[in-house]
């Protein structure tokens, strides 16, 4: 992999480069050269509406992360996925490997949203809250900023020699980096392993917990992989989702552009008045929209993959209007065809289209949780001949199945009769399970040969006593010759 290249050290750019050299002509990822070299990004401090939006919505995303594994809710963490056993706690449901149904319905709801919001307002998800984003953002580059400092002294440094200051500098902001890495390597841990367990694994040591010991290194080592230098190439490179926006947008689709009717053509303002002065766009050509992308594209070029509609391009544009006594918007939220002079249209095919695929898929997903009991109870045949015959009597082995579903350990009834005069029997009627553990009870039902029909059932009923809640199932009984 080639080394990053680093941007002008002297903050100034020749008219028509982006701060990493390139030209700014084309809708080209500035941060990639033509021979394929990566131009490190160093973005501008921003300030406005919209950085301020997003540093409170960063903050409300990250809270409600670290918080999963620590608030409890249902005597259990928020979330809790433990995989190895097979038993995941969702915000006081609990959940078994028979439920993984409801993820097919949560990925198509969440897929048929997240269409529904780019169709309507872009890459909104990516500037405001894909984890990439959030964390690289309110993160990441603080730390950067607090060790190096602004954009200017960073474009300094990077092209100062190697001095002793330069490298502590250097190590102290990789060290934070790391140490951030773990940290949230950690966090991502206890969603599988809880808080508590976790706490108790760190204190034991890594060499009694090889396999959660080898995952904290190895996810830690890609999030300081990420964060420290990959950044924005995972949105440039490897994400699929900036890839689809050309199908996935219309000209009605709300994005961040430029409004060239109003701002070309661009030029420098002088003090004094000069000829064709007033035939000058309101784009002064300051290239601070370019200096704040934080994928180092220009918003000017028109609609790219590789903005990821953060708006900070909109808040410096609007400082600059602001100091020159313009109006804002120059860079704005809008569509193409607001953009073009025209009017845009909420609704179309494609967001009808979208809107009732994202409501069926929630609904069917409201319907399947509301229908899901606290408990599951199978009457099921264990291996082997279904029936046994002695003396003129046949015996249908039976055993029902019962797991646990509530958060916390619940007390069963259980019930079962037969239509026809015999023998029922059942291993317990009262159970005490604890929170999805589950247990097999056996059911013998026997009856006279003469007796037995072909739809002859015998009917099982389970009650949940700390619920209140109750299941019936009925099952065929079987003899010779039926």
């Amino acid at each position: 992999m080639p080394a990053p290249a680093v941007a002008d050290p002297s903050g100034t750019n020749p008219p028509g480069t982006n701060p990493g050299g390139n030209k700014t002509s084309g809708a080209s990822p500035s941060s990639i050269r033509p021979d394929g070299r990566r131009v490190a990004i160093h973005t501008i401090d921003v300030a406005g509406r919209f950085i301020t939006a997003r540093r409170i919505v960063f903050a409300a995303l990250i809270a409600f992360y670290v918080a999963l594994p620590l608030v409890k809710v249902g005597g259990h963490p928020a979330a809790h996925l433990d995989v190895a056993a097979r038993r995941f706690y969702l915000f006081g449901g609990t959940f078994n490997a028979q439920d993984f149904w409801i993820v097919l319905f949560m990925v198509t709801a969440a897929g048929f949203g997240l269409l529904l919001l780019t169709a309507w307002h872009g890459r909104a998800w990516c500037g405001w809250a894909c984890p990439q984003t959030v964390f690289l953002e309110a993160l990441y580059r603080p730390i950067e900023r607090l060790v190096d400092g602004p954009r200017s002294r960073r474009l300094k440094l990077a092209g100062s020699p190697w001095t002793a200051g330069r490298v502590g500098r250097l190590l102290l902001k990789h060290a934070l980096y790391f140490l951030l890495s773990a940290l949230l390597s950690h966090v991502a841990l206890s969603l599988f392993l809880s808080a508590t367990d976790l706490l108790a694994m760190m204190r034991e040591g890594p060499a009694q917990h090889r396999a959660a010991f080898t995952w904290s290194v190895a996810v830690t080592g890609l999030l300081y992989f990420n964060f420290a230098w990959f950044r924005e190439q995972l949105c440039v490179v490897l994400c699929p989702y900036g890839r689809l926006q050309s199908v996935l947008h219309d000209r009605d689709s709300v994005i961040v552009g430029y409004d060239v009717g109003r701002g070309e053509p661009r030029g420098a303002r002088r003090r004094l008045p000069v000829v064709g002065e007033a035939a000058r766009g309101d784009c002064v050509d300051c290239k601070k929209c370019v200096y704040a992308c934080p994928t180092g594209i220009d918003i000017r070029n028109g609609l790219q993959m590789e903005c990821v509609a953060c708006a900070q391009c909109i808040d410096v544009c609007d400082d600059v209007m602001d100091r020159l006594g313009r109006q804002r918007g120059l860079i704005r939220y809008a569509s193409l065809n607001e953009l073009a002079g025209g009017k845009r249209r909420v609704w179309r095919p494609r967001l009808v289209v979208y809107v009732a695929l994202t409501v069926l898929a929630t609904g069917a997903l409201i319907v399947g949780l509301a229908g899901r009991t606290s408990f599951e109870a199978n009457v099921v045949r264990p291996p082997g001949v279904p029936w046994l015959m002695e003396q003129g009597q046949v015996r249908n082995q039976l055993e029902i199945h019962l797991i646990n579903k509530n958060p916390s350990t619940a007390r069963f009834h259980l019930e079962a009769s037969s239509p026809i005069a015999g023998d029922v029997r059942l291993g317990q009627t009262d159970v005490t399970l604890g929170s999805l553990e589950g247990m097999r009870i056996p059911l013998v039902i026997t009856f006279a040969r003469r007796d037995a029909r072909r739809d002859m059932k015998v009917d099982v009923t389970v009650t949940d006593l700390t619920r209140a809640r109750t299941r019936h199932q009925s099952v065929r009984l079987v003899a010779p010759g039926l």
